[in-house]
């Protein structure tokens, strides 16, 4: 993991086309801007872990419903 010290205001660019920037900071909160293609994916962590495990779970149940068919 790679960390940096930024102040509000300042920014970091990533991969030439996403720019993360410090909007403000209040105690131990942290605003931040994200500046990047509308094809680009931008999830809260949180979200995303729930979105991989809906998926996982769609998954599954969809693979165990075509094997019952498959076997009759």
């Amino acid at each position: 993991m790679l960390a940096l010290s930024r102040k509000k205001k300042e920014a970091i660019v990533i991969n030439n086309n996403i720019e993360i920037t410090i909007l403000e900071v209040k105690g131990d909160q942290v605003k931040i801007g994200i500046n990047a293609p509308k094809e680009v994916p931008i999830y809260r962590k949180e979200v995303y872990l729930q979105i991989q495990e809906a998926n996982s779970e769609a998954v599954s149940a969809k693979g165990m419903e075509a094997l019952k068919n498959l076997l009759g």
